[in-house]
């Protein structure tokens, strides 16, 4: 017995050691991945917004510093697309919220084909964004769309609006468009959410007489303010980065009226070919948008607390 315990020692040990070392060669090619496509192109948009790098002149790599960041802060349209940023998330976020939650109480009834209800509710959240920008592009069509149609029927207007080509309506219509879009997220989520809630929680409140709107408040609002924090924090970040609905929607127009920052440092990129500018347009983007996410991740962890 001694000689096989002198034998089977120096194995445990390497098993012990495998065994701890498993998680993280499993978690390796993950994070390569991610360092490869994510982090190492920050550090390039990063480094380039010091530079004055224009694609017309692709030798040319001139260091600037912080002339690009200076030049942002005197640029007019930077500061009426942060404008149209905060307006545009500001509302998106609130009302894809409150309809995803309608929206889920609603799916968590009892109700004859309640499986398909489920299903079908998804479909403004997979169909691709530039799909869902050329349906409302045509229904917002001031000769042919369905709104102007169907608000010329009930007597709402007196003659057809061109909505994404006014520049009183063109940002409203695009936060439809986006709320359409994104609150099956937040209804998905919110159901996941009801259903964790045990139903013993409701038949003990309806015995002591609460009512509907104190069980709603003292019952499942609790029960899912953990899963709307987080459903409210990654479409922030997700609508503050999205700007294929509105290019391919307006492009930024009519003027920039629509302009948001990150489809300004895109355009500023992709349309002036002047990857400086629109780099350090994009940094500055990301730094406001991790003071948002800070303070929301601050306030929101007091709220738990």
């Amino acid at each position: 017995m001694s000689d096989l315990t002198v034998l089977a020692g120096p194995s445990r040990p390497r098993r012990n050691l495998a065994r701890e070392i498993m998680p993280y060669a499993m978690l390796t090619p993950a994070v390569l991945v991610t360092l490869a496509i994510v982090f190492l192109p920050m550090v390039q948009t990063a480094w380039m917004s010091l530079h004055e790098y224009v694609l017309f002149r692709p030798n040319d790599f001139v260091w600037v510093g912080l002339e690009n960041f200076k030049a942002a802060l005197q640029d007019e349209v930077f500061w009426i697309s942060l404008r149209h940023t905060i307006i545009w998330m500001a509302t998106t976020i609130p009302a894809q919220l409150l309809l995803g939650l309608i929206t889920a109480l609603l799916l968590n009834q009892d109700f004859p084909w309640r499986p398909v209800a489920r299903a079908l509710i998804i479909i403004p959240w997979a169909l691709p964004s530039v799909v869902i920008a050329l349906m409302w592009v045509w229904i917002y069509d001031s000769n042919y769309g369905v709104a102007n149609e169907f608000l010329l029927r009930l007597g709402l207007i007196q003659r057809a609006v061109p909505w994404l080509a006014d520049p009183d309506t063109a940002l409203a219509a695009i936060i439809l468009t986006l709320t359409w879009q994104g609150f099956p997220f937040f209804a998905v989520m919110i159901l996941a959410g009801l259903q964790s809630i045990p139903r013993s929680y409701y038949e003990a409140a309806s015995i002591d007489g609460a009512s509907a709107w104190r069980q709603f408040w003292h019952i499942t609002l609790p029960g899912i303010s953990g899963v709307m924090m987080t459903a409210v924090l990654l479409r922030m970040i997700w609508v503050a980065n999205s700007f294929d609905v509105i290019f391919v929607m307006t492009g930024g127009g009519p003027g920039y009226a629509t302009y948001t920052l990150p489809l300004y440092a895109f355009v500023k990129a992709r349309t002036n070919l002047d990857f400086g500018y629109g780099s350090a347009l994009a940094v500055l983007f990301t730094m406001l948008l991790m003071v948002v996410v800070l303070f929301y991740l601050r306030r929101t962890r007091k709220a738990m607390d």
